[in-house]
């Protein structure tokens, strides 16, 4: 057997014997996977439907068209592109499509729980080649939107780009769309990790207020790696050329030709969304999350804004002095597998975090319920208890070498890898998909 198979092999029992907790992650259907595993990543299909650059693509002409018919009938947009890699290119597409270098653009800063293509400063296209003003929240949130409307004034934005992955809380798309109307910009709203709650009817709905709607097509959605640019009917009265534009911004603005195997396996995921079970799926995420969420601040933890109204959480371990890179690297050990995250007002750069942040879309896949996230709080706050003494050094030249020292430390202690086998227990219970 070729190497790459048996760490493929690896990787399968990894992640059928350990908690998969990055909010970003899930499992994909086994009809998904087939779908990007087919034949149809053989074929290049440059253009759009019935306007390729190459000869033989009827049959993927009619894939692609069934997945956007798909995409606009379950959002009831009347323009969806298909296409887009992923999530940061779709993003930079929009931008591309709608904004010249030098534009000013707005978005949540990334300590805050907004994302890089949002805008974040210096080391991002979209923070490179446009003027990006950025808010935020103070450390217990939720946000401010009358300072939000007031910097919007003052800076008055070519587009807001509105977002998150990592904010606790939901969003309030009627009052973005109130000030992005106010200042006359363009309101992209970037649903990528909450798009299967939106779907559930779990989280609010921007379709009513945005002009374009972004999101990829993996996390709480359950599909492939790509993504969707939708245009909503406000956007399209707003400009009636922008599906055009959009159209142009991915190919020939950004993109060769597309992904038709992800673009199948796209057209499979919607078709799931579209089914009663998705939303029943949709409505645990959050009953989860909000349980977990509930016993880990029973358990003493301080969680930024105070809880969660969708799939994710955010600790915040400044209170008990501790990195988010130590936490997460115990209990990556003990089977648990979450992330190192910013924490608004975060002192720490980005690679040595103050917080941890945990999602509940994948084990609910599996079919865990309010029972199993007792559980789990349990194990999570028996390790940050664990491995309290473990302070990261203030000098950050001593920083690598002390995770360096923590990580061969764990890797065999008895406790942390107690836990690991306590977790097992419970995964062969609840069978990946």
């Amino acid at each position: 057997m070729d190497k790459v198979f048996e760490l493929i092999k690896k990787e399968e029992k990894r992640q059928k014997e350990t908690l998969m907790m990055i909010p970003s992650e899930n499992y994909a259907s086994k009809a998904v996977r087939e779908a990007v595993g087919s034949v149809l990543m053989n074929k290049y299909a440059e253009g759009y439907p019935g306007r390729r650059y190459y000869q033989g693509n009827k049959i993927i002409d009619e894939i692609e068209t069934l997945a956007a018919e798909r995409a606009k009938k379950l959002f009831g947009v009347p323009y969806a592109n298909v296409q887009p890699y992923s999530g940061s290119p779709a993003n930079s597409e929009v931008l591309f499509a709608l904004c010249e270098p030098g534009d000013t653009i707005m978005g949540l800063e990334l300590a805050s729980g907004g994302h890089l293509t949002h805008g974040h400063p210096k080391v991002t296209f979209s923070g490179k080649y446009f003027r990006s003003v950025q808010f935020g929240l103070d450390e217990k949130g939720p946000l401010d939107y009358e300072k939000i409307f007031k910097l919007a004034k003052l800076e008055k934005p070519k587009l807001m780009l509105i977002g998150t992955t990592s904010y606790p809380l939901a969003f309030d798309w009627k009052k973005f769309a109130e000030i992005a109307d106010s200042v006359g910009t363009w309101l992209v709203a970037d649903v990528s990790h909450v798009i299967g709650l939106i779907i559930a009817g779990v989280y609010p709905s921007p379709f009513n207020y945005a002009h374009i709607v972004t999101s990829t097509t993996h996390k709480t959605l359950r599909g492939p790696r790509g993504a969707v640019i939708l245009a909503t009917n406000k956007g399209i009265k707003k400009d009636p050329e922008l599906p055009s534009k959009i159209d142009k911004a991915i190919i020939p603005g950004m993109q060769g030709g597309p992904h038709n195997n992800t673009t199948a396996a796209i057209a499979v995921a919607l078709e799931e969304a579209g089914n009663p079970s998705f939303k029943t799926y949709g409505k645990q995420i959050v009953r989860n999350a909000k349980a977990l969420a509930k016993e880990l601040m029973k358990g003493g933890l301080t969680l930024v804004g105070g809880g969660t109204e969708c799939h994710l959480m955010v600790v915040d371990l400044r209170p008990l002095e501790l990195s988010g890179n130590v936490i997460a690297d115990a209990l990556e050990v003990a089977g648990i597998v979450a992330n190192r995250n910013s924490v608004p007002g975060d002192l720490m750069p980005p690679f040595y975090p103050s917080g941890l942040r945990l999602g509940t879309p994948a084990i609910t896949t599996r079919g865990m319920k309010e029972k199993e996230m007792k559980r789990i709080a349990e194990w999570i706050l028996k390790v940050i208890d664990y491995v309290k003494p473990y302070k990261l050094p203030s000098k950050p030249e001593a920083r690598n070498q002390f995770l360096k020292a923590f990580r061969a430390k764990i890797e065999k202690d008895k406790f942390l890898l107690g836990i690991a086998e306590e977790v097992k227990d419970l995964c062969r219970n609840f069978p990946v998909p």
